[in-house]
């Protein structure tokens, strides 16, 4: 296994607005799309690249203490930061080093109450 990440999901309880806030923060357009008649949205990707979904269902919950999940933050956490702010999420953790040679991280709860986290090489 080579590649250990093929696809996540992201619960979530209204997604227009978990719509809008990924894409205030992470500047792109996800793709609407349902599985199982179940709505979902899409993250952009190009194969054969991993992604993954908002996605609304029943037996699902947004929680902010269960899978983290680290999403590409750009070349500066802190304008994501900022975003994620500005779109209504909370930020749990500052842009924090993890090590000169792996980069940054932060975190953060979305606007579904889900944690997520950020990264960054620089």
């Amino acid at each position: 296994m080579d590649k250990p990440i093929c696809w996540f999901e992201l619960p979530v309880s209204d997604m227009a607005r978990a719509v809008r806030f990924y894409e205030t923060v992470f500047g792109v357009t996800l793709r609407r799309d349902e599985c199982g008649g179940h709505p979902m949205a899409i993250f952009p990707y190009a194969e054969p690249q991993p992604s993954g979904a908002l996605v609304q269902m029943p037996q699902l919950a947004p929680r902010d203490n269960g899978t983290l999940v680290y999403l590409n933050g750009g070349e500066d956490l802190n304008l994501a930061l900022q975003r994620v702010r500005a779109a209504g999420g909370e930020v749990a953790m500052e842009k924090t080093l993890i090590a000169d040679d792996v980069g940054y991280m932060a975190l953060f709860i979305d606007s579904e109450g889900n944690r997520v986290g950020l990264y960054s090489k620089h």
